[in-house]
C-alpha cells in the first residue's frame, strides 16, 4: 500500500485476472457500522469467510448469518458497500449495431456473383485487389476485437502494457512481412500459403503445415466470435452462447457465398465505418475523460499516506488528525460525512493510496513496475514476440499478399496496414485506465472477494478486487456521448467480422485444396479443379463450428477465455511449427524438405511437451521471490488493516496471524520461446549438415516439390519436376527454360539436365 497501488495480479484460473488493493477490513465495525447492524432482518444461509472463527466473529456482528439479506458478504465483513448495478443499456445501441450487421451480411451475399464460379476468385479475388484495398483488408485482419477489446479489457485488468501489447505485436508483424515476405509470396502465384511449402518441400510438409494453421485458426475466428457475442449478447439481452452462434451463422453464409471478394469488400466497408468510430471513440475519451483513478478520498477512519502540512494527498482532501494513531492525517468525517456512515456526501474505498496512473513508463523493462502488484514482465515481451512473428505464417495475411495485384502493392499495404493498426490500437489500450476510474475498485461498482487476504497489501480480508468483464461495453452505453458510443461498438463489431470471415475463408480452402485433394490417391476425384471451389464452401462448416463451440466454452467469463487469450495461442502454433521453414522457403539456398519436416515436428512436439513439464499456475507470472509475487490466501484475521484509524493493539499483525500465500510460479512464455529457437536450430543444422555432405542425411515419402493443378488458376499450365521429366515424348522437348522452371518447384532435388539431341 506505501507504494503506486492499484494492482495487476491474476487470479488462479487460466485466464489472467487482475486483482486491486480494496481496503478496509470491517471486523472492526469501521465503516458503515451502524448500517451494518441494522441489517439484520432476514438471513441467507451462506458462509462469506472459509475460516469458521473468523466467519463467526462476523455473524456475531451482523446478528446472524452472512450475508444478511439485501446485503453481500463484502459489506458485512468487510464494510464495502455492495456494488451498485448498472442499468441496462439504452435500445438504440443494439438497434444500430444490429442495422450494421444487417448491411455487412448483404454487402457479404452480393459478392457472391463476383465468383462467377470460379475458385481463384474464390480464394484470392483474381488477384486484382488495388492497394488501397488491400491496406484496408490487411489492417481490418489486424485490427480486430482482439487488438481492440481484448486490448483494453486487459489494460484495464492489469495496465497500459498488458493490453498495449497486441495491437504492438500485430503491428510488428505486418511492417515485417511487407519487408521480408509480402513481396515474394505475391509472386509465388499460388492459391494458399501451403502451396508454398508443396513446391519447396513436398506433400507430407505441406499437409503437416496445412493442419498446424487450421488448428492456429480455429483459436483465432473462436476468439473473435467471443468477441462479437460478448457485445451483442449485452446489448441484446441474450445469452452469450446464443450471441456467438449468431455470429458464426452470419458471418460463415457470406464468406461461404463470395470467398475473398465478399471478405475484402466488407472489409472496406466495416474498415472505414467501423475504424473511424473506435479512433474518434478513442481520442475523444484521451482528451476528455480523467486520465486514470486520482489518489482516494478515503472513508471514515482512513488514514492517508501524508500527513498535514506535507501539500499533498492529506491537504488536498482536507484532512484531519486522526484520533487514535499519532502524527497521521485521517479522512475528514465532518466535512464529507456530516450525516455519518453510510450517508456519505463523498467517499471512496481507499483503493488508490497515492492513485493511479495511465502508463507506467518501466513496466516493459522491471518486474517491479507495478509494486506492490507483480508485473507479468516476461509474457509481456514473449506476446510481442508470438504476434510478431507467429503471424507472419497468417492464413489471412497471406491471402491479402496473394491476391494483391502486384507484389509492391502486397508489399506497401503490409507497411501500411501495419502503420494503420498502430495507429488505431495502442490508443485503446489508454482507455484501460478511464476505464478503471468508472469501473474499478475505488468505483461504486466495484466488487472484492472476501475470503482473500494479502500481506503486501496489509489485508486480512477483502484483498481481491474482481474486475467487471463488461466494463468497457458499459463504458461505452453509460459514459460516452450516445452517438459515440454505438459509433465505437459498431467498430469492434466490423473488426470482429472482418477478422472471423477471412478466418473461416482461410481454413476451407486450405483444408480443401491442401488437405483433402491427398485423398486422390484413395478416392480417385474427390476433390478436383472442377469441384474445388464446391468442396471448399463445405469445408468451411466444420471449422466454423467447431471455433462456436470452443467459443462458446471459453467465452467471455470463462476462467481461461477472454479476448485476447485465443488469439495468442492461435499464433504461439505458428510460432513454433510454421514461421521458420516459411523463411526458408525464400531465404535458403535450396532450401531441404528434411530440415522443414524437422523444424515442423520438433517445434511442435517441444512446444507441445513444455506446456505440460513447465510449472504454470495459470498467472503468467516469473517466480521472482519477492513478496509482491505472492498469491492471495484466505482471509487470515477479524482484526483491523493497518491504515485504519483504531487503536494499535487492533491492528492485524501479519506474524501472529500468518496470511497463507504461494509464490507464483508460471514459465508461460519460455516454452513459446524455446520451440522456436529449437526450429531454428534444426532446420539452419540440417541445412548446413546437407550441404557439407552434398546431399539428404535421410529419406522420407511426400518430400518431392510439386504444383498442384487448378482449372482457373494461372498456374495450371506450370511444370512440376515431374511432370518436366516424365511428361516430353522425346528428350528434345525439355528446355533448359522448362528444367529452371520446374527447379523452382523443388530446388532440393537436383536434376540433370538433359543431353542435347544428335544433329539431324
Amino acid at each position: 500500500r506505501l507504494q503506486a497501488s492499484w494492482s495487476i495480479v491474476p487470479t488462479k484460473e487460466r485466464k489472467p485476472i487482475i486483482d486491486i488493493l480494496t481496503m478496509l477490513s470491517k471486523n472492526q465495525l469501521t465503516f458503515w457500522t451502524v448500517a451494518a447492524s441494522a441489517l439484520t432482518a432476514h438471513v441467507v444461509n451462506a458462509d462469506c469467510v472459509a475460516d469458521k472463527a473468523i466467519n463467526d466473529f462476523f455473524e456475531d456482528v451482523n446478528g446472524g448469518p452472512i450475508p444478511t439479506e439485501d446485503s453481500c458478504c463484502m459489506f458485512d465483513v468487510c464494510g464495502l458497500a455492495c456494488p451498485k448495478d448498472v442499468s441496462e443499456p439504452g435500445n438504440g445501441f443494439g438497434i444500430a449495431v444490429m442495422i450494421s450487421i444487417i448491411i455487412s451480411f448483404l454487402i457479404g451475399l452480393s459478392t457472391y456473383f463476383f465468383v462467377k464460379g470460379k475458385s481463384h476468385n474464390f480464394f484470392v479475388a483474381g488477384r486484382s485487389l488495388p492497394l488501397w484495398i488491400v491496406t484496408i483488408t490487411l489492417g481490418a485482419q489486424s485490427v480486430d476485437s482482439n487488438a481492440l477489446l481484448g486490448n483494453v479489457d486487459l489494460s484495464y485488468k492489469y495496465h497500459f502494457y498488458d493490453g498495449a501489447v497486441i495491437p504492438i505485436g500485430l503491428g510488428i508483424s505486418l511492417l515485417l512481412n511487407g519487408i521480408f515476405l509480402a513481396h515474394h509470396v505475391n509472386n509465388e502465384e499460388v492459391l494458399t500459403l501451403p502451396d508454398i511449402f508443396a513446391k519447396r518441400y513436398g506433400k507430407t510438409v505441406e499437409v503437416l503445415v496445412s493442419l498446424c494453421t487450421v488448428c492456429s485458426f480455429t483459436m483465432l475466428l473462436a476468439g473473435n466470435l467471443v468477441g462479437f457475442g460478448t457485445i451483442t449478447s449485452y446489448l441484446w439481452d441474450i445469452s452469450q452462447e446464443a450471441a456467438i452462434w449468431i455470429a458464426a451463422i452470419v458471418i460463415w453464409m457470406y464468406t461461404a457465398c463470395g470467398g475473398l471478394f465478399s471478405v475484402a469488400y466488407t472489409d472496406v466497408v466495416q474498415g472505414v465505418i467501423g475504424w473511424s468510430g473506435c479512433i474518434v471513440m478513442a481520442y475523444w475519451f484521451i482528451a476528455n475523460e480523467p486520465e486514470s483513478p486520482p489518489p482516494s478520498i478515503g472513508f471514515p477512519g482512513y488514514i492517508y499516506p501524508d500527513n498535514i502540512g506535507d501539500g499533498g494527498i492529506c491537504d488536498m482532501y482536507n484532512g484531519t488528525a486522526c484520533v487514535e494513531t499519532d502524527d497521521a492525517c485521517c479522512y475528514n468525517e465532518p466535512l464529507w460525512c456530516p450525516r455519518g456512515t453510510p450517508d456519505c456526501d463523498r467517499y471512496d474505498r481507499g483503493a488508490y493510496p497515492f492513485g493511479d496512473k495511465r502508463v507506467f513508463s518501466d513496466q516493459m523493462s522491471n518486474f517491479k513496475a507495478l509494486a506492490p502488484f507483480p508485473n507479468a514482465l516476461l509474457w509481456n515481451w514473449a506476446t510481442i514476440f508470438i504476434l510478431g512473428f507467429g503471424n507472419l505464417a497468417a492464413l489471412d495475411f497471406q491471402a491479402r499478399c496473394m491476391a494483391s495485384k502486384t507484389p509492391q502493392t502486397a508489399r506497401i499495404g503490409c507497411i501500411l496496414g501495419g502503420l494503420l493498426t498502430f495507429f488505431i490500437g495502442i490508443p485503446f489500450a489508454y482507455l484501460g485506465a478511464i476505464t478503471r476510474f468508472y469501473y474499478g475498485p475505488d468505483s461504486v461498482h466495484g466488487e472484492f472477494e472476501t475470503d482473500t487476504c494479502a500481506v503486501q497489501l496489509g489485508l486480512p480480508t477483502c484483498a481481491q478486487w474482481l474486475p467487471d468483464q463488461l466494463a468497457f461495453i458499459k463504458l461505452l452505453t453509460h459514459e460516452a456521448p450516445s452517438f459515440l458510443g454505438a459509433w465505437c461498438l459498431i467498430g469492434i463489431i466490423a473488426a470482429s467480422m472482418s477478422t472471423a470471415d477471412g478466418a473461416i475463408l482461410a481454413m476451407g480452402t486450405v483444408m480443401s485444396h491442401n488437405v483433402l485433394r491427398q485423398f486422390d490417391a484413395w478416392i480417385p476425384s474427390f476433390v478436383t479443379p472442377d469441384n474445388l471451389l464446391l468442396m471448399a464452401r463445405i469445408t468451411t462448416i466444420p471449422f466454423t463450428l467447431a471455433s462456436a463451440f470452443l467459443g462458446s466454452f471459453y467465452n467471455s467469463s470463462h476462467s481461461a477465455g477472454a479476448t485476447g487469450y485465443l488469439l495468442i495461442v492461435a499464433f504461439d502454433i505458428m510460432l513454433a511449427t510454421v514461421v521458420v521453414p516459411l523463411f526458408g522457403c525464400f531465404y535458403a539456398k535450396n532450401p531441404s524438405p528434411r530440415a522443414a519436416l524437422l523444424a515442423v515436428v520438433s517445434g511442435g512436439l517441444c512446444r507441445l511437451i513444455l506446456e505440460f513439464v513447465l510449472p504454470k499456475d495459470g498467472f503468467l507470472l516469473m517466480p521472482y521471490q519477492v513478496d509482491i509475487f505472492l498469491d492471495y490466501g484466505p482471509a487470515c484475521s477479524d482484526l483491523y488493516p493497518a491504515f485504519i484509524d483504531v487503536n494499535s493493539t487492533l491492528h492485524w499483525d501479519p506474524d501472529a496471524q500468518p496470511c497463507d500465500q504461494d509464490h507464483f510460479e508460471d514459465f508461460t512464455g519460455v516454452d513459446s520461446l524455446a520451440a522456436f529457437v529449437l526450429g531454428v536450430i534444426l532446420f539452419v543444422g540440417t541445412q548446413w549438415i546437407e550441404y557439407m555432405k552434398g546431399g539428404a542425411i535421410f529419406e522420407f515419402g511426400g518430400s518431392g516439390g510439386y504444383v498442384k493443378d487448378t482449372t482457373e488458376h494461372p498456374l495450371q499450365n506450370s511444370k512440376s519436376l515431374a511432370n518436366v521429366l516424365e511428361g516430353p515424348e522425346t528428350p528434345e522437348e525439355v528446355t533448359k527454360e522448362d528444367l529452371e522452371d520446374a527447379m523452382k518447384d523443388e530446388p532440393s532435388k537436383p536434376v540433370e539436365e538433359p543431353a542435347e539431341a544428335p544433329a539431324e
